[in-house]
């Protein structure tokens, strides 16, 4: 069993930046990737970014890619996910994820999640 625990959401007008936290504890041992996941209002969760824990190699969507950068700190056993240059679009709950991770962006491919933590921006 692995739990997860988001924090850092808030709002912030729309060139700003803010860092999400992921604190992880548990069986975490038995995930290889951890993810980053949002959903908007009204619309379908989506995985913006991922790290595959042994090798530290990230994905991006291409939405995000630029302006987010996903972190670990494996002796803190907590992730990261760095936002600049938000937009009113990047608003939605984010949430934090870890699993198998095959492909990175798919849902279905975690098992464990966060509790959610929201992001709202403004213009």
């Amino acid at each position: 069993q692995v739990h997860l625990v988001e924090s850092g959401g808030g709002s912030v007008q729309a060139g700003g930046s803010l860092r999400l936290s992921c604190a992880a504890s548990g069986a975490t041992y038995s995930s290889n990737m951890m993810g980053w996941f949002r959903q908007a209002p009204g619309k379908e969760r989506e995985g913006i970014a991922a790290i595959w824990i042994a090798s530290g190699a990230t994905y991006y969507a291409f939405s995000v890619k630029g302006r987010f950068t996903i972190s670990q700190d494996n002796a803190k056993n907590t992730l990261y996910l760095q936002m600049s240059s938000l937009k009113p679009e990047d608003t939605a709950v984010y949430y934090c994820a870890a699993g198998r991770g095959s492909p990175w962006y798919a849902t279905d491919e975690y098992n464990y999640w966060g509790q959610g933590t929201q992001v709202t921006v403004s213009s």
